[in-house]
């Protein structure tokens, strides 16, 4: 495989490669002035990251002279609060409507700067470097943008699309073996809803990155991008076919808001990692979905996830999270679950009796 990949999405470009080879100083020189050019990161790409931009910008001014707008990390600033101190320093700079936003960083970066942009003076550009596992094979390509409404999960956002991705397996190494682990989650579930064949390379694949692993980690976030792009490119907005993505999200989302705010908060593939095997369970009595087949898969997922303990009492909270899920219709909680690997079945429903079981064979694995 080449060193360079170049994946077309819908009306942008996802380039997987080297950021030196890859050609996003060109691409931004070419389109944008550098003094309406401004970069976003948090306080980890900020000291880890940034760095792998300095000499990409080849014109007199340089990437030192790009303003930088620095968010707190975290799911819990994933806000209104955090849009309104990005917008307001792009005012402050006076960003015209021809300025490009940067968004340097994992998911929460991407999904907020992006919506930022969306808003600020009715849109400007963005593109997107993402920097952690989950967030360069899922959060920064599709076209979702958004934060959280009171630890509800992407309550406020927009369709929109970058210019485009830049993907360099290299940042994984910024990352601890969590942040890894937890990325790996949606890489896991674009096997399981696509690809059968993709899904027994996944289980053979070494979570560890090294510089001796970067092609084999370029092939497999090329086959993610890949699977998810197919995906959106029939179905952009989400009226059908995009949902079989939300596979292992309902439930997922429900513990990840369930747990925001506590001591050990998860992070969100910890908490898809917990959706799926879930949905997995409700998939057998719904859909048809194998018992050994699922406890197979279920216990390969717990052999990378470390479990996380749910009470019976905590059920209720959790399954009330499910019902303010944006995805629902009617007033029943809508699922994405599976027939089998590779064939996914969405607007599904489960009783809230069936829910608690879930519930129950994800603690008693």
């Amino acid at each position: 495989m080449s060193e360079i990949i170049n994946i077309k999405a819908n009306t942008y470009s996802v380039t997987i490669g080297s950021l030196a080879n890859g050609g996003v100083g060109q691409y931004v020189l070419s389109n944008y002035r550098l003094s309406d050019t401004f970069i976003l990161v948090d306080e980890h790409t900020q000291k880890l990251c940034l760095p792998a931009l300095e000499g990409l910008f080849s014109s007199e001014e340089g990437v030192e002279k790009v303003e930088k707008i620095l968010i707190s990390s975290g799911e819990l600033n994933k806000t209104l609060d955090t849009i309104t101190s990005i917008t307001r320093h792009l005012s402050s700079c006076n960003a015209s409507r021809r300025a490009l936003l940067i968004n340097l960083g994992g998911g929460v970066l991407c999904d907020t700067g992006g919506f930022a942009a969306s808003i600020y003076k009715r849109g400007i550009d963005f593109i997107n470097i993402p920097t952690t596992l989950l967030s360069q094979v899922d959060a920064s390509i599709g076209g979702k943008v958004g934060v959280d409404l009171d630890g509800l999960k992407n309550y406020l956002g927009v369709f929109n699309n970058p210019r485009a991705v830049y993907i360099d397996p290299e940042f994984l190494k910024t990352l601890s073996k969590r942040e890894i682990i937890a990325g790996f989650a949606e890489v896991i579930k674009h096997g399981l809803i696509a690809d059968r064949e993709y899904f027994e390379l996944i289980k053979k694949h070494d979570l560890e990155y090294s510089t001796e692993s970067k092609e084999r980690w370029s092939e497999l976030i090329a086959r993610s991008v890949e699977i998810k792009n197919e995906i959106v490119l029939s179905d952009p907005t989400e009226q059908g076919q995009r949902k079989v993505l939300n596979f292992g999200h309902t439930v997922g989302h429900a513990i990840e808001t369930f747990f925001l705010e506590s001591e050990s908060p998860l992070l969100h593939g910890e908490a898809i990692g917990i959706g799926m095997v879930c949905e997995l369970f409700l998939s057998c009595s719904v859909t048809g979905f194998n018992e050994d087949l699922r406890d197979a898969i279920s216990n390969f997922i717990l052999a990378n996830f470390q479990k996380r303990t749910l009470e019976q009492s905590e059920y209720d909270q959790i399954i009330s999270n499910m019902y303010a899920d944006k995805k629902n219709q009617e007033d029943r909680i809508n699922f994405t679950f599976l027939s089998d690997i590779g064939s996914p079945l969405v607007d599904q429903h489960a009783d809230e009796a069936a829910i608690g079981n879930a519930l129950d064979y994800y603690s008693g694995l």
